[in-house]
């Protein structure tokens, strides 16, 4: 994507996981690009979006406790101001058929953990991309 940048303002990336590692990667990864706001629980990412400005993307981990990603999923989507944000999901490979309870739920796009920081860094510009194009057809 071209444009990463309203102005000078950075697009916003909401991390959700509760694995330390995988958080501390994903913000030294991409802090450089995108506003990365790093969170380790469901319930903390519902607490954020009710308070906060909603982000231009979701990381969202499945496998979480004690509220899961699809959990914390579908209570997002039920959110009026968040059902539309996009989301892309973190999972390893033994959470596979969960893919398919998420798709449900309207995900993005998913990557398997653990990830290729290059191969998550292409599906948040594609993501990203497609949500821009969308928008500006939606004018």
């Amino acid at each position: 994507m071209d444009d990463k940048n309203r102005g000078d303002e950075k697009l916003t990336i909401l991390a959700v996981d509760d694995n330390s590692i995988s958080l501390a990667t994903i913000e030294q990864e991409f802090k450089g690009t995108y506003e990365v706001v790093a969170l380790n629980s469901g319930t903390r990412a519902l607490q954020y979006l009710k308070q906060q400005p909603q982000p231009d993307l979701i990381l969202l981990d499945i496998q979480m406790a004690p509220k899961d990603g699809i959990e914390t999923l579908r209570e997002i989507r039920e959110m009026e101001k968040c059902a539309g944000i996009p989301v892309i999901m973190l999972t390893s490979q033994r959470e596979k058929q969960n893919i398919l309870e998420s798709s449900k739920l309207g995900i993005n796009d998913y990557v398997l953990k653990p990830f290729k920081t290059q191969d998550l860094h292409d599906r948040i510009e594609r993501v990203l991309k497609a949500e821009m194009e969308k928008r500006l057809e939606n004018r």
